[in-house]
């Protein structure tokens, strides 16, 4: 009977509105690829009207997303983000070897990040590892910050080899230019997407501060980036003639990772 009466008060203070949500995220993630508002209300027995504002509110927050052609939903990066935060750290401590080797071989900052979006719902990068430079002048990583992936070389690499992302999400947004380098357009940006997953690495060259360049590659699970590591130093340092040998040995490097770590 003490059963019955406490599974009863909890029912009674169940906010419908939220059950529902869960319902429709549940569903999203046993679904089998991009689902219709239509086949959900049939499936749920929920009226379309009410599917489509639950969608439009986790829409909002970046829990599903929208494919812009088909306008059918899937889970979106900020709840794999979040539900993957102990994933996150175990692949961390995998992959440290690995950055070790980097840092030996060129002396410069090395970092590790993961995509996850911001309040604006643009992608930013998360970081979940770092080694600082062996140089006595460099740049220092700080925290376990959040930076924009429009202006970072991991934040090309995985807005270009991570198919959850919907880079149609910058065509109305204000892309802040914090140099003469940056991009600050939605179709400079598709093109420099492009690029980036014809060559399979990318530039932060003074984008996001003078002085400042970072070479990155993504990480494959499969076809999909789920991390990016990327060398940052000094211009003078980082493109000084060994730019290209750089390149061959990161790609070759994230490779090993996805044969050997990332079974």
């Amino acid at each position: 009977m003490a059963t019955k009466k406490e599974n009863s008060t909890k029912e009674s203070v169940i906010i419908n509105s939220v059950d529902r949500s869960l319902d429709v995220l549940e569903y999203l993630f046993r679904a089998d690829g991009d689902v219709s508002i239509s086949q959900i209300s049939k499936d749920l027995d929920i009226y379309k009207s009410t599917v489509f504002r639950t969608l439009a509110t986790l829409e909002n927050r970046g829990y599903v997303i929208q494919d812009p052609k088909t306008e059918m939903y899937t889970i979106g990066p900020k709840l794999f983000a979040f539900s993957s935060k102990k994933k996150a750290n175990i692949l961390g401590t995998s992959i440290r070897p690995y950055l070790k080797i980097l840092n030996d071989k060129y002396h410069e900052l090395v970092s590790l990040s993961v995509i996850t979006r911001d309040g604006n719902g643009l992608y930013a990068l998360e970081n979940i590892d770092s080694i600082q430079s062996k140089h006595n002048l460099t740049v220092k990583f700080v925290g376990a910050t959040q930076s924009e992936c429009y202006c970072a070389s991991m934040g090309k690499c995985l807005l270009a080899f991570d198919d959850t992302v919907d880079i149609t999400v910058y065509k109305d947004a204000e892309l802040i230019g914090f140099t003469d380098n940056t991009i600050t357009t939605y179709e400079g940006l598709v093109e420099e997407i492009e690029k980036v997953r014809r060559q399979g690495y990318a530039f932060d060259d003074e984008e996001r501060e003078i002085g400042l360049f970072c070479l990155g590659v993504p990480i494959m699970s499969g076809d999909r980036a789920i991390a990016a590591m990327s060398l940052s130093g000094p211009v003078s340092r980082m493109n000084d003639g060994t730019l290209d040998e750089k390149i061959e040995f990161m790609k070759a490097l994230s490779k090993e990772i996805s044969a050997k770590v990332l079974l």
